[in-house]
């Protein structure tokens, strides 16, 4: 999860609240799992409303670019709007029966929508759908239907500060691929008094580590809670172990906002962050020389997690047909890599791998991770389970694992209705 994704985490909670609440009183949706009310079609050109999460100017300036184009090839209109809340916008909007017909839906609240059959479930009437990575499209499908098509993606590697690396004696050889040898490695960077690493304390980055176990807290149909597994219980141990030998620290403990910040201010040779990191290190910290690798492997073999979003088609939309199109057009190679250039965003569909690495081949160890990567928790409803979670991650030095996970299965089990 983004910076600017964590700051906005409250106000998603509460959209969401605001989409089921509105599913429950009769704007045109049913109990999950019921086919949503269909709006006619609209004769003639589209006026589509386009709600967009931007991170920037640049971003609104290349997806206003890329609906003007497409708006002048099909004959049809296209609004984009940059929402400056976009989970609170559209909650507003679902509210007030008054949904944008296409729209950013973050991986992390995807199943809140698609439970209340607020999305239409277009994904595989996009060419070639199964170009798109099968981990994204995994991350948008629910109760066996694949919705929409993945916008772009992040992923977590591992970041090595280069200058802090030669100062303890470390070379290439030294870059940890496997668990045992980020131990290693963590000792040799102490012993020279450089803190080893940086790790945020909350479930989207030791997540990963749950998932090098070869765990999860949910089953991949995101029907049955799997948090108290040994394999997760591997993860949560050997994380502690860190912790406690200080071989990684907090934000918090290194005087952070968050672990790229103490990455890029010195204070920890390495840490575990998505590729967003690249234009922190420009903006703030320009001076400072890094390189990324994957993630060290754990018991299972590597492990990460992905963050992503995707264009979101409202069911109750007039122009699906048009919508979809739109879509189309802005998934292309050709698009996404417009947008990569843009913006700074992986593309999502695999078609497009070699073109971006050779355009950026320093980023190759995140979009490699997209082969073994996890998305966020695939079920609606599970923002307190969560949120409990990441307490009791950030209390990992002083809880058991086995409690934690105990409690993370109890609460997974209850929301899912178990």
């Amino acid at each position: 999860m983004k910076r600017s994704t964590l700051r906005k985490a409250a106000v998603l909670s509460a959209a969401s609240a605001a989409l089921l609440s509105a599913a429950a009183c009769g704007s045109g949706f049913e109990e999950p799992g019921a086919a949503p009310t269909q709006a006619p079609a609209s004769a003639g050109p589209a006026d589509l409303q386009i709600m967009i999460g931007s991170s920037g100017e640049a971003e609104t300036k290349a997806v206003n670019d890329a609906a003007a184009a497409w708006a002048t090839k099909t004959g049809n209109k296209a609004t984009v709007t940059p929402a400056q809340d976009l989970g609170q916008q559209l909650g507003q909007a679902f509210a007030g029966d008054s949904p944008p017909d296409v729209f950013y839906v973050d991986a992390s609240r995807f199943a809140d929508y698609a439970s209340v059959g607020a999305l239409e479930p277009y994904g595989d009437k996009i060419s070639n759908p199964t170009d798109f990575y099968q981990s994204l499209r995994d991350t948008f499908t629910y109760d066996g239907k694949y919705y929409c098509a993945p916008k772009d993606f992040s992923t977590l590697a591992l970041v090595i500060n280069t200058d802090l690396w030669a100062k303890a004696g470390l070379t290439d050889a030294d870059v940890p691929t496997t668990w045992d040898q980020l131990t290693a490695t963590s000792e040799k960077l102490k012993a020279k008094d450089i803190t080893p690493l940086a790790l945020g304390d909350t479930r989207d980055r030791v997540g990963a580590f749950m998932v090098g176990a070869g765990g999860w807290i949910i089953s991949p149909d995101g029907k049955t809670a799997t948090a108290d597994t040994p394999e997760n219980l591997t993860a949560l141990t050997y994380v502690q172990g860190l912790m406690k030998d200080k071989y990684a620290q907090t934000p918090k403990q290194l005087d952070a906002g968050w672990a790229g910040e103490a990455f890029g201010k010195g204070k920890a040779a390495m840490t575990v962050e998505g590729n967003w990191i690249k234009g922190a290190m420009t903006n703030d910290f320009p001076d400072v020389k890094y390189s990324v690798h994957e993630m060290p492997a754990g018991p299972k073999g590597k492990g990460t997690l992905s963050f992503t979003n995707c264009w979101g088609i409202s069911a109750k939309s007039k122009y699906k047909e048009q919508a979809i199109s739109f879509v189309e057009a802005m998934t292309t190679v050709e698009q996404q890599m417009a947008f990569a250039t843009a913006f700074g965003v992986m593309p999502s569909r695999q078609s497009a791998k070699d073109a971006y690495t050779a355009a950026f081949p320093n980023d190759a160890p995140f979009v490699n991770g997209a082969d073994y990567a996890h998305g966020p928790v695939n079920a609606p409803k599970m923002d307190s389970v969560l949120a409990d979670f990441d307490t009791g991650i950030q209390q990992l030095d002083s809880i058991e694992p086995k409690t934690l996970l105990e409690r993370v299965q109890k609460n997974t089990t209850a929301a899912l209705g178990n």
